[in-house]
């Protein structure tokens, strides 16, 4: 196949199937040995795109917002997209941050960042423990629990709770409502974004009303002056990208650390592994996979492929975190993966460019991980799986990686 080929000239395009990447790790090497860094997919209801796994390659897009840009109203494929296609709320033009461009992005952004920056460091640290001792009190005297449901969902929904002003009924209904539309692509995952969306709503009210320290009420007074449509949508997004990221990466932590023999001499002090082991889930089992999408602003050439104006490319996260020419953690374990390679934050786990997180959003979802992962370690120092490590799945989906579950066993708590 000659670079530069364009899709028609290629081998049958790839349908991404979500249960082959949960059964393990071989999908991405694969597509990376048959197209190079450049690979023609099919989405859910054979929507054709682009999947970039280079790690140069998804650098170098999203550097480049004026080549591929975020408005999928480009799109040349919109006549093959089903009406009921479940990532539509993904792709489709809203007053969301998520899809604006230029100029529109920077007020959005801005306001998102200049937000976040007031959010105390410190006092973070302290409701993130809190949100984890509740959690584990909760399940303490049994000495059984599954740490995904009971643990990990929970720290960061409680702590986002809190930072969003809503009342602790308001946050078990949220916290619900956000677990549907996770695990369900169907009527039930429509009707709960609904449910969010009117819970949002009923926030920025509040917060029109009775302005407080809250994230509602310090958006709404930003100089950006957002309408009530982009920031009910911005937080939304924001609610989104920090609770299940958060709750996948801290999973994916305790995953690492109760089944890798490098972790175990210091599991029971939690303290001097942790960060090591949070850093390198980054890298090996990203909590952000796949992020769709970028849509082709002209003709352009990409990783030897000719991208078509319009054409569709899907973000590989994972896959570019995982390509050989930079991933500091070789899936042999080798010397490479020293303590050294803790340091190493060239990780696309958060993106990258004008549309990655946002700062300081990266700094403060570490500071819940890592709260979550000591509190849980020092509470419980005999933590241990409750079964085979073998017996252990991910979640099936294109989109996030964290374990389907993730049972323990320890000493119960009097």
């Amino acid at each position: 196949m000659t670079p530069g080929g364009a899709p028609h000239t290629l081998p049958a395009a790839v349908r991404l199937d979500s249960r082959a990447l949960a059964a393990g790790d071989g999908v991405y090497p694969e597509l990376r040995r048959r197209y190079g860094p450049v690979a023609p997919v099919l989405l859910e209801g054979e929507v054709p795109a682009w999947l970039v796994l280079g790690y140069r390659e998804v650098r170098y897009v999203t550097a480049h917002p004026e080549l591929f840009a975020r408005d999928s109203r480009r799109w040349n494929a919109w006549d093959r997209v089903p009406r009921d296609w479940p990532l539509l709320p993904y792709v489709a033009r809203s007053a969301s941050v998520l899809t604006a461009e230029g100029a529109e992005h920077r007020r959005k952004a801005g306001a998102i960042t200049d937000v976040l920056s007031g959010v105390d460091p410190f006092g973070l640290r302290t409701s993130a423990e809190r949100a984890a001792d509740a959690a584990i009190d909760r399940f303490a005297g049994a000495g059984r629990a599954e740490l995904m449901a009971q643990y990990a969902g929970q720290v960061p929904q409680r702590v986002m709770a809190g930072l969003l002003g809503l009342r602790d009924d308001e946050a078990l209904e949220i916290e619900e409502d956000v677990a549907a539309t996770l695990g369900d692509d169907g009527p039930r995952a429509a009707a709960a974004h609904a449910r969010i969306h009117g819970t949002v709503q009923v926030l920025l009210e509040r917060g029109r009303r009775q302005p407080g320290a809250d994230l509602a009420s310090r958006l709404l007074a930003h100089p950006a002056r957002l309408t009530h449509d982009e920031a009910v949508q911005d937080l939304i997004a924001l609610l989104a990208a920090a609770v299940r990221p958060t709750a996948d990466w801290i999973g994916n932590t305790l995953r690492l650390m109760l089944t890798d023999d490098r972790f175990a001499v210091s599991l029971s002090g939690g303290r001097r592994s942790a960060g090591q082991a949070l850093a390198e889930v980054l890298w090996t089992d990203s909590p952000a996979q796949n992020v769709v999408g970028r849509w082709a602003v002209h003709d352009a050439p990409l990783g030897g492929r000719h991208i078509r104006r319009g054409d569709c490319l899907v973000l590989g996260l994972a896959a570019a975190n995982a390509d050989p020419q930079v991933c500091p953690y070789p899936r042999d374990g080798g010397p490479a993966a020293g303590p050294a390679a803790a340091g190493n934050q060239a990780h696309l786990s958060f993106s990258h460019g004008e549309h990655g997180c946002p700062a300081p959003a990266p700094e403060l979802a570490e500071a819940i991980a890592t709260a979550a992962v000591e509190v849980l370690l020092d509470r419980l120092p005999d933590l241990r799986l409750a079964c085979p490590p073998e017996a252990l799945t991910w979640r099936p989906s294109l989109w996030s990686r964290g374990p389907a579950t993730l049972p323990v066993a320890f000493t119960a708590l009097v």
